[in-house]
C-alpha cells in the first residue's frame, strides 16, 4: 500500500514554545536564542525566516504537564529547562498569522485539557484570522503531572484514552462541519438578516464524557476542520491515525522500517473507508549541515559536547502503571505503561543484536533521525526517504534560528534544484495548499455530520442523540514533544 512519493517533499519547523524542546542542552550554545521563547519577537522572526524559505508549516509540540514520576522532585526539569517553563502555543498563533501570509501553523491539544465546544472555537476563530492555515495535532496526553493538573489522580489507562479521543474528536466534527451550512451567514443589509435561521442548528450531542448543545458560535472558517495531525507508532496509535489524520509523524530509524509503518497505515485507512493518499507521513529529522563532509563531523562533534545527557533520561523517562519511572537498565520486555508504549514496542522490534532497555529510549532520543553531511548528502538522504514514500520532514532544530536558517540558505536550494521542494506556494488555504482543495473529503468521518442538523435530518437533529459509539480498541500516543 506505499508507494514512492511523487513532487516536492513538504517541510514543517517542529518547535516548542520554550527553551529545551528535543535537543537538551544546546540552548547553552552562543548561538541559540530559544531561551527567549517568552519574546513573540522570537517567533514572529522564525515565521518570517520560515515563509520565506517556503516552509510548509510551523508545528508548535506542546505538553499539559511534567514528564516522569508525579510524585517525585521535578529539579531536574527547571534545571534543564526540559519543557518547563513553557507557554501555551494556541494563544501564540494568532500573532503569527497576521504577520505572514502563506505559511501554515500547528498546535498541539490533547483532549484533556481543553473542553471540545471551547476548543472548537478557539481552532475556528484561528482558521479566520490566519485564512485557513490552522491546523490541530491530535494527542491524548501522557503525563501523570499533565493529568492531576486537570483534577484526574493519574494519566487515563489507554483503552479508556482511547474512548475519550473518539468522543471528543466527535463533538468537534459536529461543531466543525454540522452545525452551520455552507449559505448560513448573509450579513444582507437591505434585508436586515445576518444569517439565515433554519441553516444554523443545535449538535445537541450526549454522550459518555460529554453534553454539547450548540449551535457552534462562529461561522464556517475557510477550511471549517483544521489540518488533522497525528502521532502514532503502535498498531492502536495507527488505526486511530487512519481513521481521523491527513499527517502522521513519523521516527523511523531508517527508509525501510518508515516504508513498512506507511504501508499498514494506508492499509488501515482503506480499511476505514478511505484512500491511501488520504494519510500522509512525515519523518522527523535533524541536520548537521556543512560545505564538506570533513566540517560538518566537526560540527556534529561540537553539537555533541553540549548534549545534555540529564535532559535526555529526563524526557525519555518512562512511568509503570503506578506512576513510578523504570530505571534505566530495565528491559523493555518488562516495561507495563500507560504512556510511549509505541516507543516502547518500536525499539524492542528493531534493536535485535541485544535485549533493548529504558536507556535506549534517552540514547534514541539523542543521536538517531541526525543526518550529518554537506547539502548535496543531505539531498541524497532525503531522496531515499521520499522513495520510501514519506510525503514530508519535520525538522528538529538544534538552536533557533540558526538551525533553520542553515536549513533554508544551504540545503533547500540543492533541494529546489532536484525537484525535492517547493519553489512558490500554492494558493487558498492550508489544505488546498497540502491536498488541493480546502475542506476535508468525503471519505473523512467528519463529512458525515454535513447537513445532518436540520429539521426532519434524522439523529442528527434529535435532542437525545447518542455519540456515535467508539470502537472498543486502545490507543497509543508516541512521544512527539
Amino acid at each position: 500500500m506505499s508507494r514512492p512519493t511523487t513532487g516536492p517533499l513538504r517541510f514543517n519547523a517542529f518547535v516548542m514554545n520554550t527553551t529545551s524542546h528535543i535537543q537538551h542542552g544546546q540552548w547553552r550554545r552562543p548561538d541559540a536564542q530559544q531561551h527567549r521563547f517568552n519574546d513573540v519577537r522570537t517567533w514572529i522572526d522564525l515565521a518570517r525566516t520560515l515563509e520565506a524559505a517556503k516552509f510548509d508549516t510551523m508545528f508548535f509540540a506542546d505538553v499539559s504537564g511534567l514528564y516522569g514520576d508525579a510524585d517525585a522532585d521535578f529539579d531536574v526539569y527547571l534545571r534543564e529547562g526540559l519543557q518547563i517553563p513553557s507557554n501555551d502555543p494556541t494563544v501564540l498563533l494568532s500573532a503569527l498569522a497576521v504577520n505572514t501570509e502563506h505559511l501554515g501553523f500547528a498546535t498541539t491539544s490533547n483532549v484533556l485539557q481543553n473542553h471540545p465546544f471551547n476548543f472548537a472555537r478557539q481552532i475556528s476563530t484561528l482558521d479566520h484570522v490566519s485564512g485557513g492555515r490552522i491546523a490541530w495535532n491530535v494527542v491524548t496526553g501522557m503525563q501523570d503531572n499533565g493529568a492531576r493538573n486537570y483534577g484526574h489522580d493519574r494519566v487515563t489507562e489507554h483503552s479508556e484514552r482511547y474512548r475519550w479521543a473518539e468522543e471528543y474528536v466527535d463533538v468537534v466534527y459536529k461543531l466543525w462541519e454540522g452545525s452551520w451550512d455552507e449559505d448560513a451567514l448573509v450579513q444582507d443589509k437591505e434585508r436586515g438578516v445576518h444569517a439565515q435561521p433554519g441553516k444554523v442548528h443545535k449538535i445537541h450531542h450526549r454522550g459518555e464524557r460529554y453534553r454539547v448543545e450548540g449551535p457552534h458560535l462562529p461561522s464556517p472558517s475557510p477550511q471549517r476542520t483544521p489540518l488533522l495531525f497525528q502521532a502514532g507508532s503502535s498498531l492502536s496509535g495507527r488505526r486511530f491515525a487512519a481513521r481521523h489524520a491527513e499527517a502522521v509523524f513519523l521516527v523511523s530509524p531508517s527508509p525501510a522500517l518508515a516504508a513498512e509503518q506507511i504501508a499498514e497505515t494506508r492499509a488501515l485507512a482503506v480499511e476505514a473507508g478511505r484512500e491511501p493518499g488520504d494519510v500522509t507521513f512525515y519523518q522527523g529529522l535533524s541536520f548537521v549541515v556543512g560545505s564538506t563532509e570533513e566540517e560538518a563531523r566537526t560540527k556534529a562533534a561540537e553539537h555533541d559536547e553540549h548534549i545534555s545527557v540529564d535532559g535526555y533520561l529526563a524526557h525519555s523517562a518512562v512511568v509503570d502503571r503506578t506512576g513510578r519511572v523504570y530505571p534505566p537498565d530495565t528491559p523493555l520486555k518488562d516495561v507495563r505503561t500507560d504512556g510511549a508504549r509505541g516507543f516502547a514496542e518500536w525499539l524492542s522490534k528493531h534493536i535485535t543484536d541485544r535485549e533493548p532497555v529504558v536507556a535506549d529510549l534517552a540514547r534514541q532520543r539523542a543521536t538517531s533521525q541526525r543526518i550529518v553531511g554537506t547539502p548535496e548528502q543531505i539531498a541524497d538522504r532525503l531522496q531515499e526517504w521520499r522513495d520510501a514514500g514519506v510525503d514530508g520532514i519535520n525538522v528538529v532544530n538544534w538552536v533557533i534560528p540558526g538551525s533553520f536558517e542553515e536549513f533554508a540558505d544551504h540545503v533547500l536550494p540543492v533541494l529546489r534544484e532536484r525537484g525535492l521542494a517547493q519553489r512558490e506556494y500554492a494558493e487558498g488555504p492550508l489544505r488546498q495548499k497540502l491536498f488541493g482543495a480546502p475542506r476535508l473529503n468525503e471519505r473523512h468521518p467528519a463529512a458525515r455530520y454535513r447537513g445532518a442538523f436540520g429539521p426532519g435530518r434524522g439523529a442528527g437533529g434529535d435532542p437525545g442523540a447518542a455519540a456515535v459509539p467508539a470502537p472498543a480498541r486502545p490507543v497509543d500516543q508516541v512521544r512527539t514533544s
